[in-house]
């Protein structure tokens, strides 16, 4: 009933947060993996073995998957589910954030931390697309904030860390430092024990590996393959250049100073204070190397762990004078410099704004489109004259697209399997063929999942006709054939 209660006041605020940016934005939808995490879930509840060979098909997170087959039970409500399971997550984020600064530092660091990183515009990007990263990121700070509370928890921070490790294979390396840390203050049975734990997390995603695709390390190889295809940046040659610049893209310039700034005085000042923050900063710029030297992609959102810790630290910058004993000598003179960070930050407040109407914009933009190929496909007429056959089992006919982004969505929305779908220029050998393509050059910009992949021409194909049409998508087919 305590932990109920103490529990509580954290729920409610995750859930205005989550409502507060839907609010912002007005729009929302599932970006291309989780929207496969939702098919794969669809396959797991049905029987059938997910597709994870498919082209262009995004890595596998076992715990994804398992959300996305309870999500699919909802049926064409699953999108707004799994939507709705990680806009609360990101509430959780932005609440544990606080939470964080609080344990670690002082109330106010926790407020304008959590309030910094929740206008971040990347983070924001990928949150209201429904991207996984964001959900591991809340539990490994959630973990955080509970080892701030009591140094050396236990099993409680590893489970934590091990649902993460469902999510993102990164989160591994936060379970293994863990657990050493754990190592020198636990009998032989406790290591024993809480070492199982650790490793629950890599097993489970090896199986499922194993068992779906027959291959323990699928994910690996599928990612390091995908990031060849897709010309990505990898290799730790990269990864001086790359990762500051991606660090000053989630945080942009003021706020990376802050954060420089407060991290340094939190190292010299409260080093204690600042041991958990800093180690998750720190392990997760270590993660990052460690995928460069595997060849994964080194892409942005695997830094936004470290983007929130900075959020922390250039907090500290403006408020950590408060987390200093009182008459402390440097309290006057810290509140007076943090001050002057805080003017420095609210200068550049403006540009923000701007950069997050942009992204409302966008967003409202790609919702659109995507709604409205779900209104294209999900027509009766559409259905029952043109989409009602098995496009796997029969010979009879086949669907195409321009390209891989909107396999998943068709595949969710008309009961297919993504392997049915094809990406690629229309080869009319069948009774019937069917084409949906972009209306207009801005609906192919909005609905490309890669420049690199484009993988036919968004035109109309010789000799078909036009099915159905609204103002973002064609349907057009050959019921002839060749």
């Amino acid at each position: 009933m305590a932990l109920a209660r103490r529990a509580l006041p954290n729920a409610l605020a995750a859930v205005v947060i989550a409502l507060l940016i839907l609010a912002f934005f007005g729009h929302a939808f599932l970006n291309y993996d989780t929207f496969y995490a939702l098919v794969w879930g669809d396959d797991l509840v049905h029987g059938r073995t997910p597709q994870y060979e498919v082209p262009v098909a995004p890595t596998p997170h076992p715990l994804a998957t398992a959300v996305g087959a309870l999500a699919s039970l909802f049926g064409d409500a699953g999108e707004g589910v799994m939507l709705g399971v990680v806009l609360l997550s990101i509430g959780f984020l932005v609440v544990g954030l606080y939470r964080l600064g609080r344990e670690s530092f002082a109330w106010p660091v926790g407020v304008l931390g959590a309030a910094i990183f929740a206008t971040r515009v990347p983070p924001l990007n990928f949150g209201i697309r429904g991207y996984v990263d964001l959900p591991a990121i809340g539990l490994i700070v959630w973990a955080a904030v509970l080892e701030a509370r009591r140094p050396r928890r236990g099993w409680p921070v590893l489970l934590l860390l091990g649902l993460a490790g469902l999510l993102r294979p990164e989160a591994w390396l936060f379970i293994a430092a863990y657990w050493l840390w754990l190592f020198p203050a636990r009998g032989w049975p406790a290591r024993i024990g809480l070492g199982a734990l650790a490793a629950a997390a890599p097993a489970i995603w090896l199986a499922s590996d194993l068992l779906v695709a027959g291959d323990a390390l699928w994910s690996l190889h599928g990612t390091h393959d995908l990031a060849g295809q897709l010309k990505r940046p990898t290799g730790i040659e990269n990864v001086p250049k790359l990762m500051p610049r991606r660090l000053g893209e989630i945080m942009r310039l003021p706020e990376l100073i802050a954060a420089v700034l407060g991290f340094a005085a939190a190292l010299v000042w409260m080093r204690r204070r600042a041991l958990v923050p800093a180690a998750v900063l720190v392990l997760n710029g270590v993660a990052y190397v460690v995928l460069a030297l595997a060849g994964l992609p080194l892409l942005g959102r695997y830094l936004f762990l470290a983007g929130a810790m900075l959020s922390l630290f250039a907090a500290v910058a403006v408020f950590g004078w408060a987390a200093l004993p009182s008459g402390h000598w440097l309290r006057v003179p810290w509140r007076i410099g943090g001050l002057v960070v805080l003017a420095a930050i609210l200068v550049f407040l403006p540009n923000q704004v701007e950069r997050l109407d942009t992204l409302h914009d966008d967003i409202a933009a790609r919702q659109r489109v995507q709604a409205d190929l779900h209104e294209l496909v999900t027509r009766r007429v559409v259905r029952l004259s043109y989409l009602s056959f098995d496009f796997e089992q029969t010979t009879c006919a086949k669907l195409y697209v321009p390209n891989h982004r909107i396999v998943p969505e068709l595949a969710y929305w008309l009961d297919r399997r993504p392997g049915s779908i094809v990406a690629g220029p229309v080869r009319r050998r069948r009774h019937v063929e069917l084409f949906i393509a972009p209306a207009t050059p801005a609906v192919a910009r909005l609905s490309i999942l890669d420049p690199r992949d484009r993988s036919a021409p968004a035109t109309r194909p010789r000799g078909f006709e036009e099915f159905a049409r609204n103002r973002s998508w064609v349907l057009y087919g050959d019921c002839k054939g060749d």
